[in-house]
């Protein structure tokens, strides 16, 4: 009897491990479930289209011009095709990741960021708050002056490194990350792409209004900070509140903790040095030279080129650190594109217009403040579906600007209601291939990403609209 008990318990626990492991799936069977979801919304809503004038340059809506079109329905071969569509289109971005990914592992091979890691654990006597703190301001600076928060992908293992020679569990070390790119994007405050892109639709002096937005990136960045700090003081007291378990910390043993013995030798500051002459030479040149993303692939290049000269690799070890450095970020980089399909698949449909008109006619009757916070909760929720800022600004901001004029709203606070939507949900939205390829380097299942920063979520979403509603109150200018 006692043989039947145990059996059907052994019978009973493997059923209930299948359910958790059918409950969370692999983030690219989460796409194409979102895939398949944009396929039935191209046969609910009704095919529609503005029409687009290039002005400066860029490629605009034309306010008024929307109309309902014929189109053909999409079939199952389009489905499938939109996987290699996505993938060419975000071609620049995921071989970025793989460059930088693989340049990563080559600094990483020499030692440097082990021992420069340790040497700063050392400076800060172990204050986590401290390190948090500064790979959080770090990552949000570069982000606010333009460098694309998609970078962040390849420097997800630096967090992880830290943030398990700290004891904590990978979601600290993928917050101080992307957590930190984003709320610096929140910002903008010199971004040469989107916010020039925003402003010159809408007619504003390039970079004006930057004392308001360096208030917004400050209390985007504080409370994020004090967001991770918490979670992490938690899990350092007690590792079995990490959402991830206690034993997350077990969870991957081919990933590296700081060797505690490491020495911060000269080579080692030179190539750290490199390292951030590089990235200040590329935040340079994209602000004055127009550099792009081919630009800070050849940067990367010449940086990796340059600590093998400093380190004394061979040629054949260089390529061989970093085939291993790329393979480890490839996961990642290829959910870019494959998220990248889903709006493929919108756009074929011509269904994108058709969602924006319709919010656009409901805003109308409304005082100015409720109004452009109710079209920021739009753009909160476009921005899930269209998580390109420059993407989003070509579409929506032609719009907005019309509307704000008709509310007698000033042309900066339009602005603010712009980037303040196209700031918040790409911390959460599964759209975003930023995201999943964060998530997949560091092991992190989105289900329990969702859980940790649902609340955070919240409050940038009450930021924003406060930020929002102030402008439009105070008429913030110019214009």
């Amino acid at each position: 009897m006692s043989n039947v008990n145990s059996t059907e318990k052994k019978e009973n626990l493997k059923t209930s491990e299948g359910k958790k492991k059918m409950a969370m799936p692999d983030v690219y069977v989460i796409l194409f479930g979102f895939l398949l979801l944009a396929f039935l919304a191209s046969y609910i809503l009704p095919a529609g289209t503005y029409e687009r004038a290039e002005v400066n340059g860029i490629m605009q809506v034309v306010p008024n011009s929307f109309q309902y079109i014929d189109t053909e329905s999409l079939s199952i071969m389009d489905v499938f095709t939109s996987i290699q569509v996505g993938l060419a289109g975000a071609g620049g971005i995921i071989f970025l990741i793989i460059i930088v990914g693989g340049i990563i592992r080559v600094i990483e091979h020499t030692g440097a960021i082990s021992s420069g890691i340790h040497s700063l654990i050392q400076k800060s006597k172990g204050n986590h708050n401290l390190l948090i703190f500064t790979f959080c301001s770090i990552f949000a600076l570069i982000s606010s002056l333009g460098v694309a928060p998609n970078l962040a992908i390849a420097f997800v293992p630096i967090g992880i490194m830290l943030a398990r020679t700290l004891k904590l569990d990978p979601i600290v070390g993928v917050s101080m990350v992307f957590l930190g790119a984003y709320a610096g994007f929140s910002g903008g405050v010199f971004d040469p792409v989107v916010t020039v892109m925003g402003q010159t639709i809408a007619g504003l002096p390039l970079f004006s209004g930057a004392l308001y937005r360096m208030v917004i990136f400050v209390a985007f960045l504080s409370v994020t900070i004090a967001y991770i700090c918490i979670y992490a003081k938690k899990v350092r007291q007690d590792p079995s509140k990490s959402l991830m378990g206690a034993d997350s910390f077990k969870d991957h043993p081919e990933e590296k903790e700081i060797d505690a013995t490491a020495r911060f030798t000269n080579a080692h500051k030179v190539i750290i040095l490199l390292f951030f002459v590089t990235i200040g030479g590329f935040l340079y040149g994209a602000l004055q030279l127009d550099w792009s993303i081919n630009e800070l692939s050849a940067v990367f290049l010449m940086l990796g080129i340059a600590v093998a000269l400093v380190a004394k690799i061979t040629p054949n070890q260089f390529v061989k650190v970093f085939m291993g450095g790329a393979s480890q970020v490839m996961y990642g980089a290829l959910l870019v594109g494959v998220a990248g399909a889903i709006i493929v698949l919108l756009d074929q449909a011509q269904v994108v217009d058709t969602i924006v008109n319709g919010v656009v006619a409901a805003l109308i009757n409304f005082t100015p403040v409720v109004s452009m916070v109710l079209l920021y909760g739009f753009n909160l929720v476009f921005n899930g579906i269209i998580t390109s800022g420059t993407g989003q600004a070509a579409i929506v901001m032609p719009i907005m600007v019309p509307i704000g004029d008709m509310l007698e709203v000033t042309r900066q606070s339009t602005f603010i209601t712009f980037k303040m939507g196209d700031a918040v949900t790409n911390i959460i939205t599964p759209l975003s291939g930023t995201l999943m390829a964060c998530l997949a380097i560091a092991k992190v299942s989105y289900v329990k990403w969702v859980k940790f920063v649902f609340p955070l979520l919240l409050i940038w979403v009450v930021l924003g609209g406060v930020f929002v509603a102030a402008a439009v109150w105070m008429d913030y200018g110019p214009f």
